[in-house]
Order: structure tokens, then sequence, then C-alpha cells
């Protein structure tokens, strides 16, 4: 079973980041949840980074505010793909701060950036990276569109009631 790492930089982006893990969990993936603070903890960042394809894991979300190295960093490391969750923090210029940090990587090492706390986004993206070769998680998504599908139709008959 394919396993996504969803790393935070600190516990107030767990708001954020349930919407990614809540996603994930109704594709039926495992999921590895940490905190992993580029700037407070940079030796645990190395050992994620250096170490998360040896544990399982097939892909990484990285959300994180402010400065929001996390992401880059983890990048940096990992031969996985790493998908950043910029996130609206209390110290945060308004979010564009850590948009930015995120999404201008230099070339070498991307970082595939979703919207501001947009990690339910960023937990769909992750599946869809599994379901390219795993078929049972592929078949999971598909239905998860035609329900998208389903709900905007249904919507739309309602609308003239």
């Amino acid at each position: 079973m394919s396993k996504v790492g969803v790393i935070m930089g600190s516990t107030s982006d767990l708001l954020v980041m349930q919407d990614a893990i809540e996603i994930l969990k109704g594709f039926d993936l495992e999921v590895e949840i940490d905190i992993v603070s580029a700037h407070r903890t940079p030796d645990k960042l190395f050992d994620y980074g250096r170490n998360a394809h040896t544990r399982g894991l097939s892909v990484i979300i990285a959300g994180a505010g402010g400065a929001a190295h996390l992401p880059g960093m983890i990048a940096s490391l990992s031969p996985l793909p790493v998908i950043g969750v910029p996130v609206k923090s209390s110290n945060s210029i308004d979010g564009w701060d850590s948009v930015l940090s995120i999404l201008q990587m230099p070339g070498g090492v991307p970082v595939a950036t979703v919207a501001l706390n947009g990690a339910k986004n960023a937990g769909i993206l992750a599946a869809q990276i599994i379901g390219s070769s795993d078929k049972c998680v592929l078949d999971k998504i598909l239905a998860y569109k035609e329900g998208l599908k389903m709900k905007v139709e249904e919507g739309a008959k309602n609308i003239n009631k």
C-alpha cells in the first residue's frame, strides 16, 4: 500500500493540513503525520527528507506558513514528489509570503504548489500521483470526480425549483 507523508512546521498548521489527511484517508491511503520545522528542528528535517522513501512513502505533502521553507528543503533532500501547502499563519503577510516561498523554487528542485490553505487539493493531487500507477487508487479518484460532477448537476437541477 502506498503511504503519504503529511508534515507541517508546527501544530498550528494542523487545522489546515487536516483537510489533506481526511481526503487521503477517504481514498484509503495510509498517512504518516509529523511536525517537522525547517527552522526549529533542522536535524529532524534532514533525516525526514533523506529517509522518507526508505519508509515506504510515495509522496510528501508539506505545509508551512510565514517564510515557508519546509516544502522546498524537503524537496531538496528527497527523491519523492513534494506538494507544498502555503499556510496563512499569524506571522504571515496575508499568506503571500508563504505562497511565494513555496512557489518560487529554483530549477532542479520542484515543489508542486497548491492554493493558500489548499490542503484538500494537495491530498487529491497526492492520490492522483499514486493513482497513476495504482489502479485501485485510480478507480477511487474516478469515483470521486464522478461524485463532484453529480453534485454540480444536482445543484443545477435544484436552482430552478
